[in-house]
């Protein structure tokens, strides 16, 4: 008598990790998943009461979780526009990225530190448009002390990206002598200089890959 092996194997099983199962996760696909609740209306005007920051045809009103902060007084400092845009490696506009910032007041000082600007928060989020643009309102940042120009620290978030991108934004005209600036190639400098695009607009983009990437700093 022979008996076929073949016929008393159990089903095969799918491994619960196979795609087949479940399909991609977040930790696949790496996003964007940001307007859930990350961008929030005034998110990027540190200044005033503006909507700037989120973009709300990408999620209903109901999920406007947070709203715009009640002010305290008006920040000291001159109040500028800081814009641009963000481009991939092939140059094409990414209209799905978030960027943070977090700045000094108008003197030098971070939000808490010793007669720190109390109306100034110094942090704020702003979406990319589909176009790729964003745009910050905030006050030109002083020196928070020798050998360091005048600065805000950006972060950025996006599709494919495991980890957030870190660099600097110094100011044209006002970079001279900085400490950090200068540990960066020459040839490199500009990517992190934003220029005068106007009375008090300054413009900044952001290239993730290729010729004119933008310096990021390892964090």
């Amino acid at each position: 008598m022979t008996i076929d092996v073949a016929d008393r194997r159990p089903e095969p099983r799918l491994n619960n990790q196979d795609p087949a199962l479940f399909g991609q996760t977040p930790s696949q696909t790496v996003g964007p998943f940001f307007h859930y609740g990350l961008p929030w209306k005034g998110g990027a005007d540190l200044v005033g009461q503006s909507d700037m920051g989120a973009r709300p045809e990408l999620f209903p009103e109901a999920h406007y979780v947070l709203n715009l902060s009640s002010p305290t007084g008006i920040p000291a400092g001159e109040v500028i526009e800081l814009t641009g845009r963000v481009f991939d490696g092939a140059g094409a506009s990414v209209p799905d990225a978030m960027l943070e910032i977090w700045q000094a007041d108008s003197a030098g000082r971070y939000f808490g530190e010793p007669d720190s600007d109390p109306h100034f928060v110094g942090f704020g989020r702003a979406a990319t448009a589909e176009d790729g643009r964003y745009r910050f309102r905030t006050v030109l940042p002083g020196a928070i002390g020798p050998g360091h120009a005048p600065h805000i620290a950006l972060s950025v978030f996006g599709r494919g990206l495991i980890k957030r991108l870190a660099t600097r934004v110094f100011f044209e005209g006002m970079a001279a002598d900085d400490a950090i600036l200068s540990l960066v190639p020459s040839e490199r400098r500009s990517t992190l200089i934003a220029t005068a695009a106007g009375e008090g607009v300054w413009s900044f983009d952001v290239v993730l890959q290729g010729e004119r990437e933008t310096v990021f700093f390892d964090i």
